[in-house]
């Protein structure tokens, strides 16, 4: 068939879908979305790839197709913000693999790892030994969950364990040393879980202290219930081990709650974490009472770090933290010393403080008074840590979006040292992020050269051309900057890691337009043509004539926006003429019209979509206008939010006026669609304009007044500006909406703020206000859809909304 739909096949399909646009409230069969849509979500994903720690090969994590719903649906408990099986004590919604395979930097065959999984199996939790040459990962079958290890040298692998592993609180298992891991166990002695009773205790009480605030925002899947405590508790108790490479297990202190498990650089000492009652309706795990403590190899407590208490005045915006201590973890650069920040505010962004946080360092044997590193002005980000005498420490204020960068040396022998001050919203000045590496004990730590004289910048490389990801050398002394490498047209490459530590020599990622992305080796020295690893193929072939564009328009106030157009393949627009469009997008927020402004995307990525990506719709005859930037800016001391939608319907205003002037948009057949913020942008749009024929609104929040204590970027409270919460809400204007709108939503949502019930309530208004509209629910789907069976849906009545109310030459009469 040609990508472009003829006029007898859209009537075809419309009558063969005009069932499903029926009044009725029914749980419906599941739909195909039209070929070769279909066809293409049974492929299989492109393989991940991880680089191992001595730089001498690649492991190839092998994909599965879409799940099926039988499995995405399966019973989970949802509670404290997690979601787990109690069959095999794992996550439900966890990235999992089918395969591994092992692929020489220096060139050859992949060579397959071979594991004799149990039919139905799924590989998890995949991460190298420190001299990269073993492989641990996790095997998930039906019952369990246990530990393998993979020999690199032999590329086979074997249970290490048959023990049962939880993975429900994180990561079951890590490296303390190139010959064992700690592991977190099934306690032997756990048994059956908590049964419930068929009759209550008695009620469930919560209670306010009078005169404190305590905000927090809408969490989703909280602990409701003395039950639900039970079950928490129950399946979250895990027993600590060692697990020596010889199969060896030795426990470690009793059963308990452990959140976070990581071994000192010299394997010498556990920092763990432990969860305890009492524990919270209103919040989710992070924030229940945390014990963090240092421990022997042997179990016992050498040093008790923190207790925290139970948090339910949760900070929010960029500026809130934590009261106390916090982010406490080793230092990577030596033996057994710890780093943690503090907080000297109290965690108040809004008390008035000339420092807000402490970095502080505690050496082994960790009885000494820590030693204060760096005090900061603002919050305290992440470190990087180098050589001995050597970290980069990040600061940042989120509201004013400004951040900073310092060179500091841990020994206190020079003072710390300014790198940058920068606006975190200037995609055009963002020097990039420094290369890491991993050290002999397996820590990650600054790339630098053997001198420890440079280290290695690498980013996107925003432009107004667009990105052009790049590779720069960093003078640690002058802080002067040499461009190794830019990736260039017709190419988008982006530098995944060094293979040598004199910055030589990368590994990095390329694809055009036309081409898969691949891993290729470029010498940044000889300038040779760099050398192609892998060989990964176009997943969706069909998609080979489309054609894509990255444009840039103006707006009336002088805010610069950008997008890209995609045309479906064999389009001539001399001879086809105008096209119907779909607009799919996601506004963000900035503090400056310049941030604003700047160009978003590259002209020379190889687009392909997944799971229920719009851009299915070039399929069925549609042009595409991919992300136009719909910018909220804040000025003359004003907040973002405060012209919300003024700003909004100017930029999409914009949008089309370009694409109608261009000559592929026609103006009377032009559709809108967005997931999330996007289904909120797209619901105002059609509140507030007539520029669209029809709305896709995926998994957004409608009432704001349902998420009273701020949203996205907005920090005020509903009580601070009451007004503004009605006038960001399409709910408030339902009456208004005349354009069709197809709501959708997962009934599992799990995000924050977007419950089921914001999409249930709109429809509600919208059908009680005389729209047209159709509300379609996805069992057992999260905030994105995951199923064959529930993105087969999405796309489905995607397609047919748009070609029922967009696609024809007249506006439906409604």
């Amino acid at each position: 068939m040609t990508l472009l739909s003829r006029s007898p096949r859209v009537i075809a399909v419309l009558a063969a879908l005009a069932p499903a646009f029926s009044p009725a409230v029914a749980q419906a069969q599941y739909r195909q979305p039209p070929q070769p849509i279909a066809r293409i979500l049974d492929q299989p994903a492109t393989p991940l790839v991880q680089m191992s720690p001595d730089r001498q090969r690649l492991l190839l994590l092998e994909r599965p197709a879409l799940p099926p719903i039988s499995e995405v649906a399966a019973f989970e408990y949802r509670l404290a913000g997690l979601r787990f099986d109690p069959k095999t004590s794992g996550p439900t919604r966890g990235q999992s693999y089918t395969g591994l395979s092992l692929q020489a930097v220096s060139g050859g065959a992949a060579r397959k790892i071979q594991a004799s999984i149990p039919a139905g199996g799924s590989i998890e939790n995949v991460s190298w030994s420190a001299d990269g040459q073993k492989i641990a990962f996790t095997v998930t079958s039906d019952e369990a969950i246990t530990l393998w290890i993979a020999d690199v040298a032999t590329a086979q692998a074997k249970p290490l364990t048959s023990q049962r592993l939880t993975a429900i609180l994180g990561s079951p298992c890590s490296w303390v040393s190139t010959a064992s891991l700690t592991c977190t166990f099934v306690p032997t002695a756990r048994g059956a879980g908590p049964a419930m009773t068929s009759a209550p205790e008695g009620p469930i009480v919560q209670e306010a202290l009078t005169g404190r605030s305590d905000r927090a925002a809408t969490y989703q899947d909280l602990l409701k219930s003395p039950f639900d405590e039970a079950i928490f508790e129950h399946y979250g108790t895990s027993q600590l081990a060692i697990v020596s490479l010889d199969g060896t297990v030795k426990t470690l202190g009793a059963p308990g709650m452990r959140t976070d498990v990581s071994a000192s650089p010299d394997g010498r000492y556990l920092l763990v974490s432990t969860l305890s009652r009492p524990f919270s309706y209103t919040v989710p795990l992070n924030y229940f009472p945390t014990r963090t403590e240092v421990w022997s190899m042997d179990g016992a407590v050498v040093k008790s770090i923190v207790t925290r208490p139970l948090i339910e005045r949760v900070p929010w915006g960029g500026n809130g933290a934590l009261a106390g201590i916090r982010n406490v973890q080793w230092r990577r650069d030596v033996a057994a010393t710890l780093a943690y920040t503090e907080a000297l505010d109290g965690g108040d962004s809004d008390s008035k403080a000339d420092k807000r946080d402490r970095i502080a360092l505690l050496e082994a044997p960790f009885t000494g008074t820590p030693k204060t590193l760096l005090e900061t002005s603002w919050r305290a980000g992440a470190i990087t840590w180098g050589t001995a005498g050597l970290a980069i420490a990040r600061e940042n204020e989120g509201k004013t979006r400004k951040a900073r960068a310092w060179i500091i040396d841990p020994s206190g022998a020079k003072a710390p040292r300014l790198l940058w001050e920068r606006s975190s919203e200037d995609r055009y000045a963002d020097p990039g992020d420094f290369l890491t590496t991993r050290d002999a004990r397996g820590q990650t730590v600054l790339l630098t050269t053997p001198d420890k004289k440079v280290a290695f910048l690498t980013g996107l490389g925003a432009g107004p051309e667009g990105d052009r990801p790049f590779v720069d050398r960093f003078d640690l002394t002058t802080a002067a900057k040499t461009r190794l490498f830019q990736s260039a047209a017709p190419y988008y490459e982006q530098p995944i890691g060094m293979l040598d530590a004199n910055g030589t020599v990368a590994l990095t990622r390329r694809e055009s337009k036309a081409d898969a992305p691949n891993y290729f080796v470029r010498d940044f020295v000889r300038r040779i043509a760099p050398r192609a690893l892998t060989q990964f193929t176009d997943p969706a072939p069909v998609f080979a004539g489309v054609t894509s564009q990255l444009i840039t328009y103006t707006r009336p106030d002088g805010v610069k926006l950008s997008a890209t157009i995609y045309l479906p393949a064999g389009y001539d627009k001399a001879k086809d003429g105008p096209l119907p469009f779909f607009l799919w997008a996601y506004p963000l927020e900035f503090r400056s019209r310049e941030a604003a402004s700047q160009v978003v995307g590259s002209p020379y990525r190889f687009v392909r979509p997944s799971g229920a990506s719009h851009l299915f719709m070039l399929t069925q005859g549609y042009g595409v206008m991919d992300n136009p930037t719909m910018p909220i800016v804040g000025v003359d001391g004003k907040e973002p939010n405060d012209t919300y939608v003024e700003q909004l319907t100017a930029s999409a205003k914009a949008a089309v006026d370009t694409i109608v002037a261009m000559g592929v948009a026609d103006r009377d057949r032009i559709g809108v669609g967005g997931h999330s913020y996007g289904a909120f942008m797209t619901a105002n749009l059609l509140a507030h304009t007539r520029l669209f024929r029809a709305g896709v609104a995926e998994s957004g929040a409608y009432n704001r007044t349902l998420t009273p204590f701020g949203f996205q970027g907005e920090e005020r409270t509903y009580w601070d500006a009451p007004e503004l919460y009605g006038a960001m809400s399409p709910f408030t204007y339902a009456n208004k909406i005349k354009d069709p709108i197809l709501l959708v939503h997962g009934m599992a949502d799990n995000n924050t703020g977007t419950y089921p019930i914001q999409s249930e309530r709109m429809y509600q208004a919208l059908k009680g206000n005389g729209a047209t509209t159709r509300y379609v629910q996805l069992p057992g789907e999260a905030h994105g859809y995951r199923a064959r069976e529930s993105v087969g849906q999405a796309l489905a009545e995607m397609t047919a909304w748009l070609d029922q109310y967009v696609k024809p030459k007249k506006r439906a009469t409604m």
